[in-house]
């Protein structure tokens, strides 16, 4: 058994499915140990292609999405990708080649020191050192990537390594289930008193709502004692859209309206909650807020950040010791204070609907996608100005239901995404949604979904721009520079790939092409041409409510 073997071996033992990557000559004997194994290797386009799909992977399964690359540039590719998952908290482990150890110590083709190049960017991360460390260090690897909070790890193998007999016929360590430490009593005693207190208590719910089983027992806990929740961009599905308590999300860059029900509460509980995601000083400008944390984590130190009571370890024990403690007394708070900001938000999603005759926008596409989607089926969202209305304007009723990246923010993972979202779970339906700008970023991997037979609907919202700098640039500025694309005939680009491609020129067009679509479960890109300026009116709207509101 070679080092390679035995790597992959171990690859084997964490159950790994698919291993998305390039390959390379430096990595050539892993390459050829895949081949004899249970474990897929999948050839990208591009390596960020293949990082992206190890981080979707991740997100979908809570297990480790693994991604391998050659020595350089195939690293440096990575680690876009790798810096997502380290921001957005996916599970994901790297493994890179590197040139032989004879030849390190001096200026050598292709040669960079991965290892400390990706240890801002990673939990942990080493070079392979010797055949008797490969078990310990693969095991390692997985077991940091998935602990909470999940994110990165890297392993380096040089090739000269993966060559070597191993000597004993070692085996793979066994995984071991690791149980998270359960919320201290004394803070849960004093989260209920806090409770008691409060008026107009509201949930801000962000990513590590939706791992572990969190969601459901926040359910149950929202809807006994009617707390309202604004859940984060990445914590979209904590509870069901459905739920009289949701008031949806919470995070844009300027003022909507579940701002007012933040601002109205007096008691705020954050469960899985990422500041990197929506900064503290957006919501508690005064640092007066009272707070309880509910995190794997403790609170970062933010002076507009600081909690009365932390709980830290499990969120989902947190919450069903707080359903324990709190079945026996019948005590739920009123509706009314947050009942009539739900209804406004809802009156305002439905306010966007396409009519025969106008042009497409992105909020009233995304009724429409929401409409043919299934409850249960799962929408990637890329970054742009569409990601600004996919968070604000798009129901979701499960937990990963609607996945984004919003901690790096990173364009192009939406196509990679579904592509791995579809080798998840070939069965449910599942639409990539890009604006033309994201798209074009890794738009190669098309050819990865048909090779794979991947199935999934790609939406092109097409403004010839980068649209979210654009928007912006238009609020602070007025006017928008460098950001107008001009574009290839998108449906001709899927087709020249052998894909169905749809460019709808009605409402009903529209309609059918999603039906079929989404009902088949056909791969296909359905192009739908945008007119962008919805954008500034809603900020012109909400500026007029709020406005009235003083």
């Amino acid at each position: 058994m070679k080092v390679s073997d035995l790597l992959v071996a171990c690859l084997e033992q964490e159950g790994v499915r698919y291993v998305f990557g390039i390959p390379g000559e430096e990595i050539e004997d892993v390459l050829f140990s895949l081949e004899q194994s249970a474990v897929r290797f999948v050839p990208t386009r591009h390596e960020q292609g293949a990082a992206f799909m190890a981080n979707v992977w991740g997100r979908l399964t809570g297990k480790a999405g693994v991604c391998l690359a050659t020595l350089g540039p195939g690293a440096t590719n990575l680690i876009t990708g790798i810096a997502d998952a380290y921001l957005d908290n996916a599970p994901l482990v790297a493994i890179t080649g590197q040139g032989g150890l004879t030849r390190l110590h001096h200026d050598s083709h292709q040669y960079l020191d991965i290892v400390n190049m990706l240890k801002p960017i990673t939990k942990w991360n080493t070079a392979i050192s010797s055949p008797e460390v490969v078990t310990e260090v693969m095991r390692k690897a997985f077991k940091l990537a998935e602990y909470e909070k999940p994110g990165p790890t890297h392993i380096e193998l040089s090739e000269n390594l993966a060559k070597l007999e191993v000597e004993q016929q070692p085996q793979p360590l066994l995984p071991q289930r690791v149980r998270r430490p359960s919320p201290d009593y004394k803070a849960v005693a004093q989260m209920i008193a806090l409770l008691r207190k409060a008026k107009r208590p509201l949930i801000i719910a962000g990513n590590g709502a939706i791992r572990k089983l969190a969601s459901t027992h926040l359910t149950q806990f929202v809807a006994r004692h009617n707390i309202p929740v604004a859940c984060t961009f990445m914590g979209k599905g904590a509870i069901s859209d459905r739920m009289e308590q949701s008031l949806l999300t919470v995070g844009l860059g300027f003022k909507d309206y579940v701002i007012e029900a933040v601002e109205n509460a007096d008691l705020v509980m954050t469960v899985g909650y990422d500041i990197a995601e929506y900064a503290p000083r957006n919501w508690n400008p005064t640092g007066q807020k009272p707070i309880i944390h509910i995190d794997f984590s403790p609170a970062e130190v933010y002076a507009h950040y600081m909690p009365q009571v932390e709980t830290v370890g499990d969120i989902s024990g947190a919450l069903w010791e707080l359903n324990q403690k709190l079945a026996a007394e019948d005590f739920a708070f009123d509706p009314d204070w947050y009942a009539p900001i739900r209804r406004r938000i809802l009156a305002d999603l439905a306010s966007y609907e396409l009519s025969e005759g106008n042009p497409f926008t992105i909020p009233g596409t995304l009724n429409l996608i929401r409409e043919t989607l299934a409850d249960e089926g799962l929408l990637i969202s890329d970054v742009g100005s569409h990601k600004m209305w996919i968070a604000r304007n798009f129901p979701t009723y499960c937990p990963n239901g609607c996945i984004m990246s919003n901690g790096l923010a990173s364009m192009g993972i939406a196509l990679p995404g579904a592509l791995a979202a579809s080798l998840v779970d070939p069965n449910r339906q599942i639409v990539a949604a890009m604006g033309d700008g994201g798209f074009l970023m890794n738009s190669q991997e098309l050819e990865t979904a048909k090779r794979l037979g991947a199935r999934f609907t790609a939406v092109i919202f097409n403004d010839n721009d980068y649209g979210l700098i654009s928007w912006k640039q238009r609020l602070s500025r007025g006017r928008s520079v460098h950001t107008t694309l001009g574009n290839p005939d998108f449906k001709a680009y899927a087709e020249s790939f052998g894909i169905r491609g749809y460019r709808p020129r009605s409402v009903a067009e529209l309609r059918q092409h999603l039906g079929h679509a989404l009902g088949s479960r056909e791969l296909c890109v359905i192009e739908v041409p945008v007119d962008a300026s919805v954008n500034s009116a809603l900020v012109d709207k909400l500026a007029q409510h709020w406005r009235r509101a003083l």
